[in-house]
Protein backbone atom coordinates (compact mmCIF):
# COMPACT_ATOMS: atom_id res chain seq x y z
CA UNK A 1 0.00 0.00 0.00
CA UNK A 2 1.27 3.51 -0.70
CA UNK A 3 0.54 6.33 0.52
CA UNK A 4 -1.15 9.42 -0.39
CA UNK A 5 -0.64 13.12 0.67
CA UNK A 6 -2.65 16.22 0.30
CA UNK A 7 -0.45 18.87 -0.68
CA UNK A 8 -1.14 22.46 0.78
CA UNK A 9 -0.08 25.56 -1.09
CA UNK A 10 2.43 24.80 -3.87
CA UNK A 11 5.88 26.13 -4.22
CA UNK A 12 6.46 27.11 -7.69
CA UNK A 13 10.01 27.92 -8.75
CA UNK A 14 10.21 30.78 -10.73
CA UNK A 15 10.84 30.54 -14.30
CA UNK A 16 14.23 30.65 -15.81
CA UNK A 17 15.93 30.15 -12.39
CA UNK A 18 18.21 27.12 -11.52
CA UNK A 19 18.05 26.82 -7.76
CA UNK A 20 16.61 24.63 -6.01
CA UNK A 21 14.92 24.01 -2.91
CA UNK A 22 16.72 22.09 0.09
CA UNK A 23 14.42 19.30 1.23
CA UNK A 24 16.07 17.51 4.40
CA UNK A 25 15.09 14.09 4.85
CA UNK A 26 15.31 12.68 8.71
CA UNK A 27 15.48 8.96 9.08
CA UNK A 28 14.89 7.86 12.73
CA UNK A 29 15.81 4.55 14.11
CA UNK A 30 12.36 3.29 16.27
CA UNK A 31 13.78 3.79 20.18
CA UNK A 32 15.06 0.44 22.12
CA UNK A 33 12.39 -1.94 22.34
CA UNK A 34 11.05 -4.69 24.98
CA UNK A 35 11.69 -8.57 24.62
CA UNK A 36 10.11 -8.78 28.09
CA UNK A 37 6.99 -10.65 26.75
CA UNK A 38 8.91 -13.53 24.51
CA UNK A 39 4.95 -14.82 22.99
CA UNK A 40 4.44 -11.46 21.81
CA UNK A 41 4.85 -10.88 18.02
CA UNK A 42 7.81 -9.00 16.88
CA UNK A 43 5.04 -5.99 15.35
CA UNK A 44 3.80 -5.57 18.47
CA UNK A 45 7.01 -5.39 20.87
CA UNK A 46 6.45 -1.55 22.56
CA UNK A 47 9.41 0.30 24.08
CA UNK A 48 11.70 -0.63 26.46
CA UNK A 49 12.22 2.25 29.68
CA UNK A 50 15.39 3.21 27.85
CA UNK A 51 13.43 3.66 24.25
CA UNK A 52 10.55 5.42 26.47
CA UNK A 53 13.03 7.74 27.74
CA UNK A 54 15.79 8.39 24.67
CA UNK A 55 12.37 8.87 22.30
CA UNK A 56 11.70 12.69 23.72
CA UNK A 57 15.36 13.44 24.25
CA UNK A 58 15.63 13.13 20.19
CA UNK A 59 12.58 15.28 19.63
CA UNK A 60 14.46 18.21 22.00
CA UNK A 61 17.03 17.68 20.14
CA UNK A 62 15.03 18.01 16.87
CA UNK A 63 13.69 20.68 18.91
CA UNK A 64 17.11 22.48 19.45
CA UNK A 65 17.82 21.89 16.02
CA UNK A 66 15.22 23.87 14.36
CA UNK A 67 14.15 20.28 12.88
CA UNK A 68 10.29 19.68 13.50
CA UNK A 69 9.05 17.78 10.68
CA UNK A 70 6.19 18.95 8.25
CA UNK A 71 5.11 15.41 7.84
CA UNK A 72 5.82 12.07 9.92
CA UNK A 73 5.86 8.77 8.60
CA UNK A 74 6.05 5.79 10.61
CA UNK A 75 6.58 1.90 10.38
CA UNK A 76 3.32 0.40 11.64
CA UNK A 77 5.00 -1.22 14.05
CA UNK A 78 4.48 -0.67 17.72
CA UNK A 79 7.47 0.68 18.85
CA UNK A 80 7.93 2.76 15.81
CA UNK A 81 4.50 4.44 16.69
CA UNK A 82 5.58 4.61 20.14
CA UNK A 83 8.73 6.39 19.18
CA UNK A 84 7.17 8.42 16.83
CA UNK A 85 4.43 9.42 19.11
CA UNK A 86 6.58 10.82 22.05
CA UNK A 87 9.58 11.99 19.70
CA UNK A 88 6.40 14.28 18.00
CA UNK A 89 5.19 15.44 21.23
CA UNK A 90 8.93 17.20 22.07
CA UNK A 91 9.86 18.54 19.23
CA UNK A 92 6.59 20.10 18.12
CA UNK A 93 4.90 17.97 15.21
CA UNK A 94 1.39 18.92 15.44
CA UNK A 95 0.12 17.05 11.96
CA UNK A 96 -1.27 13.87 12.14
CA UNK A 97 1.72 10.73 12.18
CA UNK A 98 1.31 9.12 9.00
CA UNK A 99 1.59 4.99 8.94
CA UNK A 100 3.60 3.05 6.33
CA UNK A 101 3.57 -0.47 6.20
CA UNK A 102 6.31 -1.10 4.02
CA UNK A 103 8.54 0.42 6.55
CA UNK A 104 8.62 -2.64 8.77
CA UNK A 105 10.63 -5.15 6.87
CA UNK A 106 10.47 -3.43 3.71
CA UNK A 107 14.19 -2.69 2.17
CA UNK A 108 16.10 0.52 1.92
CA UNK A 109 13.92 1.30 -1.52
CA UNK A 110 10.46 1.51 1.12
CA UNK A 111 12.55 4.64 2.56
CA UNK A 112 12.95 6.12 -0.60
CA UNK A 113 9.72 5.55 -1.82
CA UNK A 114 8.13 6.67 1.23
CA UNK A 115 9.92 10.27 0.38
CA UNK A 116 9.00 10.29 -2.52
CA UNK A 117 5.42 10.47 -1.78
CA UNK A 118 5.69 13.44 0.04
CA UNK A 119 3.57 16.75 -0.64
CA UNK A 120 5.88 19.32 -2.57
CA UNK A 121 5.04 21.85 0.36
CA UNK A 122 6.59 19.47 2.71
CA UNK A 123 10.16 20.86 3.37
CA UNK A 124 11.17 18.51 6.02
CA UNK A 125 10.08 14.83 6.41
CA UNK A 126 10.86 12.30 9.09
CA UNK A 127 10.77 8.70 8.63
CA UNK A 128 10.53 6.26 11.36
CA UNK A 129 11.63 2.52 10.91
CA UNK A 130 14.23 -0.38 11.74
CA UNK A 131 17.44 -1.40 11.13
CA UNK A 132 18.97 -3.01 8.41
CA UNK A 133 16.62 -0.95 6.36
CA UNK A 134 17.41 2.47 7.83
CA UNK A 135 21.50 2.25 7.55
CA UNK A 136 20.74 0.41 3.76
CA UNK A 137 18.58 3.81 2.89
CA UNK A 138 21.43 6.37 4.39
CA UNK A 139 23.90 4.37 2.73
CA UNK A 140 21.69 4.47 -0.81
CA UNK A 141 20.63 8.44 -0.13
CA UNK A 142 24.37 9.87 0.50
CA UNK A 143 26.81 7.04 0.09
CA UNK A 144 28.09 7.06 3.22
CA UNK A 145 28.01 4.14 6.18
CA UNK A 146 26.56 5.19 9.13
CA UNK A 147 26.27 2.86 12.36
CA UNK A 148 22.72 3.49 13.36
CA UNK A 149 21.55 2.24 16.83
CA UNK A 150 18.15 2.44 18.51
CA UNK A 151 16.80 6.06 18.40
CA UNK A 152 19.74 7.44 16.23
CA UNK A 153 18.49 10.10 14.12
CA UNK A 154 20.53 10.92 10.68
CA UNK A 155 19.60 14.49 8.74
CA UNK A 156 19.95 14.08 5.42
CA UNK A 157 19.50 17.21 2.39
CA UNK A 158 18.95 17.19 -1.08
CA UNK A 159 18.58 20.23 -3.46
CA UNK A 160 15.77 19.22 -5.35
CA UNK A 161 12.54 21.10 -6.51
CA UNK A 162 10.42 18.23 -5.36
CA UNK A 163 10.45 15.10 -3.55
CA UNK A 164 10.14 12.45 -5.87
CA UNK A 165 13.56 13.71 -7.36
CA UNK A 166 15.36 11.95 -4.63
CA UNK A 167 18.14 10.19 -5.98
CA UNK A 168 20.84 7.15 -4.69
CA UNK A 169 23.95 8.86 -3.41
CA UNK A 170 23.06 12.75 -4.16
CA UNK A 171 21.84 12.95 -0.15
CA UNK A 172 24.38 15.18 1.61
CA UNK A 173 24.65 13.69 5.41
CA UNK A 174 24.37 16.40 7.56
CA UNK A 175 24.72 14.79 11.26
CA UNK A 176 23.91 11.83 12.46
CA UNK A 177 22.90 11.70 16.35
CA UNK A 178 22.94 8.83 18.96
CA UNK A 179 21.89 8.85 21.71
CA UNK A 180 24.84 7.83 23.77
CA UNK A 181 27.07 10.59 22.13
CA UNK A 182 24.61 13.11 23.26
CA UNK A 183 22.99 11.97 26.45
Amino acid sequence: MRLKFEAGAVHEKPRGTTEFDVKTLLILRHAKSSWKDPGLADHERPLNKRGRRDAPRMGERMREEGLCPDLLISSTATRARQTADRLAATCGYEGTIALDPELYHGSAGAYLQAAHGAPLDADTVLLVGHNPSIEEAVWMLTGRHERMPTAALARIEFDVDGWGELRATEGRLQSVWRPKEIF
